[in-house]
């Protein structure tokens, strides 16, 4: 008989620090004592609308003990909402330096990063390159490119939607928060999406359960994308990289004519040398879809001996 819910087997601790005046929540496995300059800090950062602990999964898969750290992000999971009317994509940035200036200020990490993570993972390596050691990308595709000229009409939504608060959806119990997860995610498990439903939710204290997300996340972001920009950060990052994508992928086809995959290759053509993975019965949560799959492949990757800037099995992209 299948566990009603997940049993993690390396279970998280939680600690929070005091990140640019904002307490934040981090998810942690292992000791500080594990990190070597082999296997230093590895850090996984979540996408937009998850949580650290999204990660319990790959972290159970992985091999050798490591010291690991999730946080969540500003305005997700428990850690603080700043009671902003946007979410701004340097402030990500901020509280990873601020971060890894708390946790491993001398060394540098391997990152890790899904979606939204993946995006700011990969600007960051090219702002702070020295930092990081080895570069996981796990669907950080970036966004469609914008042009100057929607900038008034952005501005003019996000004008319009601060007059009226946001708010997330209520669910009646954690079942049908699991059940929200399996219907976004077809190859999640039932036992994970129980298990993730208790750390995707709280319960109101009225018999309600909503997300542990500021509904602020919700509102249109009044600073345009531009893709030029993430290219330049691109540009100057030196860590060996690893990109992983699920077969069954969503997430380019529901940006259509916006961000046509032609588009993405291109972006990725500007890279050095890198490693490219796709996993197959895999959407866009790799981390949950098929988490010893990926954590082979990163585990991998992270103990490999290449040299900075080195590529080995550096896989066609498809």
């Amino acid at each position: 008989m299948r566990r009603m819910s997940y049993e993690p087997r390396i279970p998280a601790a939680s600690r929070f620090l005091d990140i640019r005046g904002l307490k934040y929540h981090l998810q942690c496995w292992g000791e500080p004592a594990l990190a070597a300059p082999q296997r230093p800090l590895l850090v996984l950062l979540h996408g937009w609308m998850d949580v650290g602990a999204s990660f319990q999964f790959l972290v159970d898969a992985l091999q050798a003990p490591r010291w690991i750290v999730a946080p969540d992000w500003r305005g997700f999971g428990r850690s603080a909402v700043p009671g902003a009317d946007a979410y701004w994509f340097p402030d990500y940035l901020g509280d990873l330096d601020a971060l890894l200036d708390a946790l491993s200020p001398d060394a540098p990490v391997d990152l890790v990063g899904h979606s939204m993570g993946g995006n700011v993972a990969m600007v960051y390596a090219g702002v702070r390159p020295g930092r990081v050691r080895r570069l996981v990308n796990l669907e950080g595709f970036g966004m469609p490119d914008s042009r100057a000229a929607q900038a008034p009409s952005r501005l003019e939504k996000w004008l319009d939607e601060l007059k009226a608060p946001p708010a997330l959806k209520p669910y009646a119990s954690l079942e049908a928060v699991a059940a929200r997860l399996r219907a976004n995610d077809p190859f999640l498990d039932a036992d994970k999406a129980a298990w993730l439903a208790a750390h995707w939710a709280e319960s109101d204290g009225a018999g309600a359960w909503r997300l542990r997300a500021d509904p602020a996340h919700k509102r249109v972001n009044p600073v345009l994308y531009r893709k030029e920009e993430a290219l330049a950060a691109w540009a100057r990052i030196a860590a060996p990289l690893l990109w992983v994508e699920g077969e069954d992928t969503e997430v380019l086809r529901r940006w259509g004519a916006a961000y046509p995959r032609a588009d993405f290759e291109a972006r990725m053509a500007t890279l050095p040398p890198h490693r490219r993975e796709v996993l197959p019965r895999c959407g866009h949560m790799l981390h949950h879809d098929q988490p010893r799959a990926l954590a082979e492949l990163v585990e991998e990757f992270l103990d490999a001996d290449a040299a900075p800037g080195a590529a080995p099995g550096v896989t066609p992209a498809r």
